[in-house]
């Protein structure tokens, strides 16, 4: 059995191979012929470790049925390689199979091609969502500079959108401006919509959609990338783990024997969190356990810091919901369908 660490590069990669005490070093080209010449060196009782870079899970895809194990490492928190004083491809490699051997890695999920490339929609849609909220703000700068009042919900309709660009009293370059800046978030909006509808078409068939959506306040959208984001819930041994893992729980600071929590870590998917508390906002509306929780937080710490309590009580709800393959028959007052 052979412990290896793996020090990938975009045209490259370098591996070093533990035994024992024994560590051998071999680079080899990134591509179909080097990773063949590599296959050729590694058996189904080894472990991998390779480092995450753009191209770390094709390797993955491509390796995985040749070898017992692969773990993907996280090289941020993998702080040994990163404040490594000796910074090469051999160093880094070797000390990847040294801490595999170990068992002191820290690593990320893997994920199959399918739910990558259902990620990088959901990432796409995201950039797209917020370059639209940038135009929209650059859109009501522009009025509010020439005296005019708009309100956002003006920016949603195509009517509204045209009847800005009637708006008398602008100077030629601002009604040009204004021009391009309308055209700009049609385009938009033509193409979330249809980004929206490929994610709910690639993601209604996930395990979980329909006790998800059970959810008063969870959409088809909205269970899509929750699902996604989530993966298999059996991965976490409970809620907390989960919410640890999405960034939701707070920082602890533990000195002189005194404990205070701060602000959450926000460590994870930042379009799980958002996600999350959109789909939140809208169960308060109808639930009134999650309504009178999310009230009496505010009461205490504020709205800010209450809707992100009642989110993670939300998270709670979701993980339970799909650990138990709940459905719900009435979400509002939690009476499971039969």
């Amino acid at each position: 059995m052979q412990y290896i660490g793996v020090d990938l590069h975009k045209r490259s990669f370098t591996a070093a191979y533990k035994s024992g005490e024994d560590v051998k070093l071999q680079s080899f080209k990134m591509d179909n012929r080097g990773l063949e010449e590599f296959k050729r060196t590694i058996s189904r009782e080894d472990s991998i470790a390779v480092e995450t870079t753009g191209n770390s899970m094709y390797f993955v895809d491509e390796i995985a049925d040749c070898v017992k194990e692969i773990q993907i490492v996280n090289t941020r928190q993998f702080k040994i390689i990163r404040q490594s004083a000796k910074k090469t491809d051999n160093n880094d490699a070797m000390e990847l199979a040294k801490y595999l051997e170990k068992g002191l890695l820290a690593t990320v999920r893997y994920q199959a091609k399918d739910q990558r490339d259902l990620k990088s929609l959901i990432v796409t849609r995201d950039k797209l969502v917020k370059m639209r909220s940038s135009l929209k703000n650059k859109l009501h700068g522009l009025l509010l500079s020439n005296g005019i009042d708009s309100k956002k919900e003006q920016f949603s309709s195509r009517k509204q959108l045209e009847k800005l660009m009637g708006t008398p009293g602008l100077s030629e370059a601002n009604r040009f401006e204004l021009k391009i800046l309308v055209e700009q978030l049609e385009s938009l909006g033509r193409s979330i919509k249809e980004l929206e509808q490929k994610i709910i078409d690639e993601g209604k068939d996930m395990k979980g959609q329909s006790n998800l959506q059970s959810i008063k306040g969870i959409g088809k959208l909205s269970s899509t990338i929750l699902l996604n984001a989530i993966g298999d819930v059996r991965d976490f041994e409970s809620s907390r783990k989960l919410s640890s893992y999405t960034g939701m729980v707070p920082k602890v600071y533990n000195s002189g024997g005194q404990v205070n929590h701060g602000r959450i870590t926000k460590r994870g998917n930042k379009i799980l969190r958002t996600t999350l508390v959109q789909v939140t906002l809208i169960a308060i509306r109808y639930s009134p356990y999650l309504r009178s929780y999310f009230v009496k937080k505010k009461l205490v710490k504020g709205s800010g810091k209450a809707i992100i309590s009642t989110a993670r009580k939300m998270l709670d709800i979701i993980y339970n919901t799909l650990s138990n393959d709940w459905v719900f028959k009435d979400f509002p007052n939690f009476v499971l369908a039969e």
